[in-house]
């Protein structure tokens, strides 16, 4: 098996974080397969990734300013209402309260894949339990969103299909097609991440003048278009699940 190469970043928790991580690891009832070494690449990367997020509304919110907004706060309004105005499109007149939701996963999934055009470091979505986290994730809040929209009886009708003699054909039928919904997820996101990670080393390692440039551009565009695609879907399993029959 092809032993995974260790990034910087990852070896400096290994070095001075590996108690906690093992303390957390055995909490869960599992064990590190080296104890020494608990922390992989993509936990790393999920470090910098949620410590970013984190900071990153504090910077915005100290440069708020009515009268001269900054790039920051200009892009991020734009951002926000982007995100409304296609959970309006999607969903409906009741999206933008579901956009919170949208934004986040949008937000987490962009700078996860960014992360992997910084030198040195790599996108936590190369890694398929990164994924398939925010898929389970999603799963979830839309599955709850159903039942809050419309009890659980009324969400349950949406596995039932429009024919009442049908309906235990069509309960198993949708249900295959509910508990795939995570896994489609996860592996369109994975896939594509590292696809574009691979073939983004090979080429640099072909022609390592003036590919770099062009494929990092390629992989910034990727990043954005699998964080777009992987957010609307959400949006339209949200929209299905609180959509009434008679819409």
């Amino acid at each position: 098996m092809h032993e995974e190469h260790e990034l910087w970043f990852t070896a400096l928790l290994n070095e001075h974080f590996a108690a906690p991580a093992n303390a957390l690891i055995e909490l869960v009832g599992q064990h590190a397969h080296e104890h020494d070494k608990p922390w992989s690449n993509y936990n790393a990367m999920l470090v910098l990734i949620v410590a970013f997020l984190i900071v990153l509304p504090w910077i915005v919110r100290a440069g708020l300013s009515l009268a001269r907004p900054g790039f920051l706060q200009q892009t991020f309004e734009l951002l926000v209402e982007f995100i409304k105005g296609q959970a309006t499109e999607v969903i409906g007149h009741d999206g933008p309260k579901y956009a919170f939701w949208f934004l986040t996963c949008f937000t987490f999934i962009l700078f996860s894949n960014l992360l992997g055009v910084i030198p040195s470091f790599e996108s936590p979505t190369m890694s398929p339990a990164v994924p398939l986290g925010i898929a389970v994730a999603t799963f979830i809040y839309y599955n709850a969103m159903g039942i809050k929209a419309q009890g659980v009886i009324g969400h349950l009708k949406h596995f039932m299909g429009p024919v009442w003699w049908l309906a235990p054909f069509m309960f198993g039928i949708e249900l295959i097609s509910h508990l795939i919904r995570p896994v489609s997820l996860t592996i369109r996101l994975f896939a594509n991440m590292l696809a574009g990670e691979q073939v983004t080393v090979a080429f640099m390692q072909l022609i390592p003048i003036g590919a770099p440039a062009v494929l990092m551009g390629l992989h910034t565009f990727v990043s954005f278009l699998q964080a777009f695609i992987f957010t609307i879907l959400t949006m339209a399993y949200v929209g299905m699940a609180v959509a009434h029959e008679d819409h």
